[in-house]
């Protein structure tokens, strides 16, 4: 791995300031270059202040709950540093596709060693529009105070190693699909493997795969019949049709489109596009505009191609947990994907991501990829630790790879799975895997629940509840609690669950159950890979 050489070390932050070596190194680089030799060297107090800016700020981040709406972030960061509250503007997934986890994106683009805005694919355009408010009012501060107290929270840049990073990928070859779902099923879930021999990738249980899709063919035409022009129309040394499959985002409309809209037409259309992007929803259809249907809304505006390319995002790519252990598979990776396909004004609109790997690649074909590396998402560093893991639908994958790797290293600890979907005669994801798991013994309890067999919804937080004295007894044993799946509902009603159950078998008020959960995510106990 190549790593920039940090500027010539002077003693300015001292060895007892609480920074990292590297960090202290590339801290009196740069600091040298502000100051004059004759500098008085900063305290440890002092290099702290300079790390986490002014005294109101504690270094705590209420703001970090994925369930959380952003205007209620937003709310609990008022009056910290510009680099807090860019953080309190990030989806609060950590999740890394953005290349980052969210603090240090944050500090990042403060330090303004990171000029992408857009990164944060969970935070959409609230999170892009939010840093790009944050980023105007960083502009316009002092220079010396914004950046001396942005630069000191980014350490030296790293070149990472290919399939390391977004910035970096490797070519992994596409081996097969299949389909997990069966008969009725209402879903479309895919099996991908993967073969890695080829990149000399590795990765550990926890981690993310990070995959380039391509645009769809089909949906890349039409917008380039839409703008009137010929596929074979020089962008950026490459043809239309070339850059539109490969380098820009097609979903969601981004704010720039609606401005270049805006200074091509006039009157109400004007207007109307320049409200958009505001972010104001004249039509109420807003939410549903993506790059193709903006260009049908406006279809008197033909913006040139050239244009219109430089109006549109990059297109980024699409993290997915990993549903394999190298340990178990060396060489193979393996995900679970759902399909995303649904129609909108009778256009039917497709998952970037999941089917391109679902129906437009084919074996042998080569994917760019990455491996993003887990953030306080992985097993115990005792393997007798019992876990508990609760992913329903496609957030099963990274639980799946926890059960394998146990089997693969020999771990004792017990393993507990709860898992669910729709119906259990043809939505049970690998079924005969965790069957034989469970006979061997190295899967100790399966709960299961599924919520369209029964009159009533039946969910894995209602087979919790039922379960509830037996989940107690393993967290006093010390188990650890994982989640995966969706953020806004499944992990915040999975978390109301263990709140009762902690209240109910372990005889605590409402309050001080909540507290103990609070203290199990900071302990690492409870641990979540939600989206």
């Amino acid at each position: 791995m190549n790593q920039i050489t940090p500027p010539p070390k002077i003693e300015i932050i001292p060895s007892s300031a609480p920074f990292s070596e590297a960090q202290r190194s590339w801290l009196n680089g740069f600091f040298a270059g502000l100051l004059s030799d004759g500098t008085t060297p900063l305290s440890a107090e002092q290099g702290a202040a300079v790390m986490q800016g002014p005294a109101g700020d504690d270094g705590e981040a209420p703001w970090h709950d994925q369930t959380m709406p952003i205007a209620e972030r937003m709310k609990l960061a008022e009056g910290r540093p510009l680099r807090r509250r860019m953080m309190a503007a990030m989806a609060q997934q950590d999740c890394g596709q953005c290349g980052y986890n969210c603090n240090d994106y944050s500090d990042a683009i403060a330090a303004k060693s990171e000029a992408r805005l857009n990164l944060c694919v969970p935070g959409g355009k609230e999170t892009a529009r939010m840093l790009k408010a944050l980023n105007e009012e960083l502009e316009k501060a002092p220079a010396a105070s914004s950046s001396v107290a942005a630069a000191a929270a980014v350490g030296p840049t790293v070149v990472a190693e290919p399939g390391r990073s977004r910035d970096n990928p490797a070519p992994a070859k596409f081996i097969a699909r299949r389909l997990l779902n069966k008969g009725k099923s209402e879903k479309e879930t895919w099996h991908i493997d993967f073969d890695l021999s080829g990149c000399g990738l590795d990765y550990v249980v926890g981690d993310s795969f990070g995959i380039f899709a391509r645009n769809d063919l089909g949906h890349v035409d039409q917008i380039i019949a839409l703008l009137g022009a010929s596929h074979t129309t020089d962008v950026r040394g490459k043809t239309l049709r070339a850059v539109l499959l490969d380098d820009v985002s097609l979903a969601p409309a981004p704010d720039s489109l609606f401005e270049l809209i805006s200074y091509l037409t006039g009157g109400a259309q004007r207007e109307k596009a320049r409200a958009l992007a505001q972010g104001e929803d004249p039509d109420g259809d807003a939410a549903t505009l993506d790059v193709m249907a903006v260009l049908q809304k406006f279809s008197n505006v033909r913006p040139h191609p050239e244009a219109f390319i430089e109006a549109l995002e990059p297109l980024q790519p699409r993290l997915y947990s990993i549903s394999s252990s190298h340990n178990a598979t060396p060489g193979k990776l393996s995900l679970t994907v759902d399909c995303v396909r649904y129609v909108i004004n009778r256009r039917k609109r497709l998952g970037l991501a999941s089917t391109f790997l679902a129906e437009r690649i084919q074996p042998g074909d080569e994917v760019k990829v990455y491996v993003q590396k887990a953030h306080g998402f992985a097993l115990p560093d005792d393997p007798k630790v019992p876990i508990i893991m609760i992913g329903p639908g496609t957030g099963i994958a990274p639980f799946r790879a926890f059960l394998h790797d146990r089997r693969a290293t020999g771990a004792p600890g017990k393993n507990w799975l709860f898992f669910g979907h729709q119906r259990s005669d043809c939505d049970f994801f690998y079924a005969d895997e965790l069957n034989v798991m469970k006979t061997s013994g190295l899967l100790t309890r399966l709960s299961l629940a599924w919520s369209r067999d029964g009159d009533k919804k039946f969910y894995v937080q209602d087979r919790m509840r039922e379960l509830g004295r037996e989940l107690w007894t393993w967290m006093a044993e010390g188990a650890y609690i994982y989640i995966c799946g969706d953020a806004k509902r499944m992990a915040k009603d999975v978390e109301r669950a263990l709140v009762d159950i902690v209240a109910q078998f372990g005889a605590r008020s409402t309050d001080e159950a909540i507290a103990f959960v609070a203290e199990l995510k900071k302990k690492g106990r409870f641990q979540q890979d939600v989206y």
